[in-house]
């Protein structure tokens, strides 16, 4: 499971030109999922999610995490984000799961992240031609992917 992750001052997300899901303080995530990916691997970046000390504090020191602000979560999946651009000029996205496998762990995430935080997470629609729009605060963008744990 791979996760760019960035500290916004808002986001959106467009469908059919109706916006399906928006935040003001808090994190857009865009979520890559692979068939590899386990409950282990959701339970951890949950935590990892919530817990990123990313905010600023009183001094300006990212010191504070989205759980202790109790900031949003807008969650999108992108498929795109296991790319593999080693041959020629054609992304491949051979490692990013079909729909069968996907969807359910895409929904478990969501579930994780809800129980961790304790509120609403606000997310895309999975395979849908969205449209994303963010203010990127800092700006803070951070990937972390459950493969590299260690």
């Amino acid at each position: 499971m791979r996760a760019v992750i960035q500290r916004v001052s808002r986001a959106s997300v467009t469908i059919n030109e109706k916006i399906k899901s928006e935040i003001k303080n808090g994190l857009l995530i865009l979520l890559g999922i692979e068939d590899a990916d386990s409950a282990e691997d959701i339970e951890w970046l949950s935590g990892k999610i919530i817990n990123l000390r990313i905010f600023n504090d009183e001094n300006d020191v990212m010191n504070i995490s989205l759980k202790d602000i109790n900031a949003d979560i807008l969650l999108i999946s992108q498929f795109t984000l296991h790319a593999s651009t080693k041959k020629g000029n054609r992304p491949s996205y051979i490692r990013a799961s079909k729909t069968a496998i996907a969807i359910p762990l895409y929904e478990k995430m969501i579930a994780q992240l809800e129980n961790d935080l304790e509120k609403k997470i606000y997310t895309g629609e999975f395979g849908a031609d969205m449209k994303v729009e963010l203010l990127n605060d800092g700006p803070v963008t951070i990937v972390i992917d459950t493969k590299n744990k260690e």
